[in-house]
């Protein structure tokens, strides 16, 4: 538990103030405290939930989701794309932020997709560093080595930490039926993945996860960065504080110079001073919000919910880019060996596997491990018709977009024709809609996430009232080319079934369903059943202010001092990966920027 208490914080002052305990604040936090010189608050809205099993069983898939003391319950407003529906946007509450819910999959980005983030205009933001960023966190355990054999893994091309605070590592139980659906994605023509954690993830293998070999456990933020910082006397984390906005030392037309923090403890409002800065690590969803609210953004748009402006700053809430999955699901056939996920419907298995956990056995100590990641040009005999398309619109609309969009789509277009943004994961067991499970089956799934999108949305605050949820308007399919490159990542995972060896451990296609035929159908299926992949990126990118841009490539707010934004929302083009590892990146590049370290090189 925090033993950080109200009376510590209220009225007191700290050099650093870190709004938010998720993955980017204990990471920033913890390393700012590395100096003892350095006194750090971080505020987070949720409990500490140190120690909850709820959290730490693997392979728990989605069960915090509606439970308010693991999630907040986010929702984005009504897309006309999607038939007016509102999409969950579910975000980890607590210490560790969604690193306590989400997937545990360890996948780090294409090297070039982190070379952009510099390429438009961020230097020392770029391969070189995040490598050597990540390995500080990075506490990566191969699996013995007849493992290794069984499943075909290698890794002497791997170029991975292994003595940062973040364990990383193979679940204990891998199912021998994994290797042949890995050997179905190599025959229908992906190759395998040779140096996926080196930059270069093109292809298929098995992915690690953050997973404590020893205890079976989740490893995330708070088992990193939290628990073996707790008892440093300048390390301070306050839970059940919402942070309500900035404050500026000046009034009226003066500077904004971020002076103190306001937030709410337990129904009372209190206020808390940084000596030298404020950083803002709310999450994507909710940093925008927090600028806004202390009036840092639009005006127009600050105008309308009654927040008088003090920094004209009108990138803040906009750019925001999305990864988005659908799944399709297979039935194996009754004589095949795989113990999948649909077994634990049964609630006398699912106790039986609750309690083989606590032995180091069974489903709970199982994980998603199979990925692959493919261009479009490998999985689609449409990839020139519609990279044509995309490429004339943009031509054609060149004069039109917002500042700081156009060179975005060309990087995208090059993306588009030789970057890997079609990714496929595995999962054991049916996780696909809309059609039920038949009771007693198993089946095999494919989530088909689409990472490379073109649409951009906003994020804006909806009231000034800091409980109020801002609106969020991802704008999905707002761009054609996104819609159809994911039409045809699904025909791709459909055509699967025929491909061996999973055409002989199957006996037929449950979703989206035989009565799903034509391009149209697909398309109408998709926008009905599609999810986020919980990925949501870069309502603070990091860009040239005078292409939308928030912060510089020192993570400050433009126009303001001693003010900062440390997470996901940073990210100024969205990379083709599951994005944990690229936060505790950031955070760990962001303290060394802080302190000014002569580690870091622009």
């Amino acid at each position: 538990m925090s033993t950080t208490t109200i009376d510590d914080v209220k009225d007191k002052s700290f050099d650093y103030i870190v709004c938010g305990g998720g993955t980017a604040g204990l990471t920033l936090a913890a390393r700012l405290s590395e100096d003892p010189q350095n006194s750090v608050l971080v505020l987070e809205a949720g409990e500490a939930n140190v120690g909850d099993m709820a959290l730490l069983r693997p392979a728990s898939y989605g069960s915090h989701f509606g439970r308010h003391e693991y999630t907040w319950n986010h929702q984005t407003i009504k897309q006309k794309s999607t038939g007016d529906n509102a999409h969950m946007w579910q975000r980890g509450k607590g210490l560790g932020g969604s690193s306590g819910i989400n997937f545990l999959c360890w996948i780090k980005p294409p090297g070039d997709d982190i070379d952009d983030f510099e390429r438009l205009g961020n230097p020392g933001w770029n391969w070189a560093n995040f490598e050597k960023y990540i390995h500080r966190t990075e506490g990566f355990v191969p699996p013995d080595e007849e493992v290794q054999k069984n499943m075909k893994m290698k890794f002497d091309t791997w170029n991975m930490g292994t003595n940062g605070p973040l364990g990383i590592a193979y679940p204990k139980t891998i199912d021998p039926s994994e290797l042949k659906v890995q050997e179905t994605l190599l025959n229908a023509g992906i190759p395998p993945a040779s140096r996926p954690m080196n930059g270069d993830p093109a292809g298929v293998y098995f992915a690690p996860c953050t997973y404590d070999p020893k205890t079976h456990t989740r490893t995330y933020a708070t088992t990193a960065f939290y628990l073996p910082c707790k008892d440093r006397p300048n390390f301070n984390v306050l839970v059940s504080a919402h942070v309500n906005r900035v404050l500026s030392a000046g009034d009226g037309d003066a500077p904004f110079v971020a002076e103190a923090v306001e937030f709410e403890h337990k129904g009372q409002v209190y206020t808390v001073h940084a000596k030298k800065e404020v950083i803002l690590s709310a999450g994507t969803l909710k940093s925008p919000q927090l600028l806004e609210l202390s009036g840092i953004g639009n005006p127009n748009i600050l105008r309308k919910v009654g927040i008088p402006t003090k920094v004209d700053l009108p990138g803040v809430g906009r750019n925001v880019q999305e990864h988005m999955i659908v799944a399709v699901s297979f039935e194996l056939r009754d004589d095949v060996q795989f113990d999948t996920l649909d077994l634990l419907a049964d609630p006398a298995v699912l106790e039986k596997h609750i309690q083989l956990h606590s032995t180091g056995t069974g489903i709970f100590t199982t994980g998603i491990v199979g990925f692959a990641f493919a261009s479009l040009k490998q999985i689609s005999p449409r990839a020139e018709e519609i990279i044509k398309a995309t490429e004339d619109k943009i031509k054609m609309n060149a004069d039109s977009y917002p500042p700081g969009l156009l060179e975005q789509y060309k990087l995208s277009l090059e993306r588009l024709k030789n970057g890997v943004g079609c990714e496929f994961i595995t999962f054991p067991g049916m996780c696909s809609q809309p059609n039920p499970p038949e009771k007693g089956k198993r089946y095999v799934s494919f989530y088909v996430a689409t990472n490379h999108t073109f649409s951009r949305g906003t994020i804006h605050a909806a009231s000034k009232d800091p409980t109020v949820d801002p609106n969020f308007d991802p704008r999905y399919f707002e761009e054609e080319v996104d819609i159809q490159v994911w039409l045809e990542m699904v025909k791709f995972a459909r055509n699967l079934r025929n491909v061996s060896p999973l055409k002989e451990m199957t006996t037929k296609e449950l979703n989206p369903g035989p009565e799903v035929e034509t391009d149209e159908e697909i398309v109408a299926w998709m926008k009905k059943v599609m999810s986020t992949t919980w990925h949501t990126a870069s309502s603070c990118s990091m860009l040239p202010k005078s292409s939308g841009g928030v912060v510089d490539p020192t993570l400050k707010v433009y126009g303001t001092k001693k003010l900062r934004v440390v997470d996901l929302s940073v990210v100024p083009l969205h990379v083709a990966a599951h994005p944990q590892a690229t936060v505790y990146a950031i955070a760990e590049q962001a303290a060394d920027i802080i302190k000014g370290c002569g580690t870091f090189r622009p």
